[in-house]
């Protein structure tokens, strides 16, 4: 009895997957990767507005925030902080007042808006006792969209 190597199962059959031919092609890994763009390139903008628009209704509760610490000074001290005084006069005790029960904000500090700006202070204002700004995503006065002022006031 001859035996013939094939018929011992040593050679496979030119219809049986391989083990190194089990994994993806290029053009497969180059459709999904594709696939995979397309759905950030349109899901990204979106969250990333959302993120702006987070950021500036962060911004609106502070400086809400702020006022009522304002209004907590006034309270105490029968007037607004001055500009010159600005915002840190809620943590700290400026010199000029008797009457001071603070600091008026949790932590005794001064928040940065949401961009890692100081808040603008002014006090008094022509239509207002005074005014609190971030000026946004840019970090100047004016500007639209996330870039755009947030105030107590409107402007």
């Amino acid at each position: 009895m001859s035996l013939k190597p094939w018929s011992h199962g040593c050679r496979r059959s030119r219809n049986a997957p391989r083990a190194a031919e089990a994994g993806f092609t290029l053009v497969e890994l180059l459709v999904v990767l594709t696939i995979i763009s397309l759905i950030l390139g349109l899901v990204g903008p979106r969250v990333l507005n959302y993120l702006g628009e987070s950021r500036v209704k962060t911004a609106k509760l502070q400086i809400e925030s702020l006022g009522s610490a304002l209004d907590l000074f006034y309270l105490d001290a029968g007037r607004y902080p001055t500009t010159s005084e600005g915002l840190n006069a809620l943590a700290q005790k400026p010199t000029t007042i008797q009457a001071w029960n603070g600091p008026y904000l949790k932590g005794g500090k001064v928040p940065v808006d949401p961009w890692g700006n100081p808040y603008q202070y002014r006090s008094p204002v022509e239509r207002a006792p005074y005014e609190i700004v971030s000026f946004g995503a840019d970090g100047r006065e004016g500007g639209t969209g996330t870039a755009a002022d947030v105030s107590n006031l409107e402007r």
